[in-house]
């Protein structure tokens, strides 16, 4: 169990690192199409150099890459689209929500056991969430003043949140069937390059161009990401990795990126988050009991 934990820990600090770039990327106008590639390209070179990629039955590999693929990119392109209206923290909590979705399920498709102590846990992570949801920021647009103008963002981050859930069940179960862990995780950063170029052909047609800023946050979350995938994959492969917990917990990512948030974006902090940290510290607390 240590060491799924330990997996599941690295899982968690990627993924917090990885919200907080996506939020400095998304506060000014940049092709987002471009991004996603970008990610998928660094995060392609990564994976090159993983071991038996292939092996085994490719036929799963592929189908179960591609499957995992589209969940991740079409769900991180929501995720960074929905940023440009709603702040970091907005964001990060109602993407980690999928955990709601990932336990059940989990124990329906992979029958596996939960104690009372991680049925707990798993009321502490969702109120955690809950109680960590702070205003939109306005962005210098006002756009707290029109629910209308939350609407699609909001919609768009629920769903990003589904397809999160979507990806997480798919990791596990393609490796069950006789995928390879390294193969799909290839082809998930190959399926972040075609989903940017497809985005990018389709809604925003602007001039091909990556400067600076956007080459070095595509660098900085193609390690990222690649750094999630690995981990969680590491995982959900231990003995002790049930997809209830390890997936649960590394959604509480929220918290680091709280921490981070208030250093680097100077988010206020108020009485509601700081009780939504201690709840989610016990979250994790009780999920990781075995």
């Amino acid at each position: 169990m240590g060491l799924t934990l330990f997996y599941t820990f690295c899982c968690l600090g990627s993924s917090a690192l990885n919200d907080l770039f996506f939020k400095f990327f998304a506060r000014k106008p940049r092709s987002r199409g471009l991004f996603v590639m970008t990610v998928g390209v660094v995060g392609m070179i990564f994976m090159t150099f993983l071991p038996d990629k292939f092996n085994g039955n490719w036929q799963l590999t592929l189908f179960w890459g591609v499957i995992c693929g589209i969940f991740s990119a079409v769900g991180n392109i929501l995720l960074i689209e929905s940023m440009t209206s709603l702040s970091a923290g907005v964001c990060s909590t109602i993407y980690r929500l999928n955990l709601a979705l990932v336990v059940p399920l989990s124990v329906l498709f992979f029958n596996e056991k939960l104690d009372w102590q991680q049925y707990c846990g798993v009321g502490l992570a969702i109120l955690a969430v809950l109680a960590f949801l702070p205003s939109p920021d306005n962005g210098g647009k006002n756009v707290e003043k029109n629910s209308k103008s939350l609407l699609i963002p909001m919609i768009m981050i629920i769903t990003a949140s589904v397809f999160r859930a979507g990806l997480g069940l798919s990791c596990k179960y393609g490796p069950m069937v006789g995928a390879s862990i390294n193969g799909i995780n290839f082809i998930i950063e190959v399926m972040w390059v075609i989903s940017g170029a497809v985005y990018y052909l389709l809604k925003e047609r602007k001039e091909f161009k990556i400067d600076r800023k956007l080459a070095g946050y595509g660098a900085l979350s193609g390690v990222m990401v690649a750094s999630i995938l690995l981990f969680m994959m590491k995982a959900l492969g231990t003995p002790g990795g049930d997809a209830s917990i390890v997936l649960t917990i590394a959604q509480m990512s929220f918290i680091l990126t709280f921490i981070l948030s208030i250093i680097f974006l100077k988010e206020k902090v108020t009485c509601l988050k700081l009780a939504a940290i201690i709840c989610g510290v016990g979250a994790m607390l009780l999920l990781s009991w075995h």
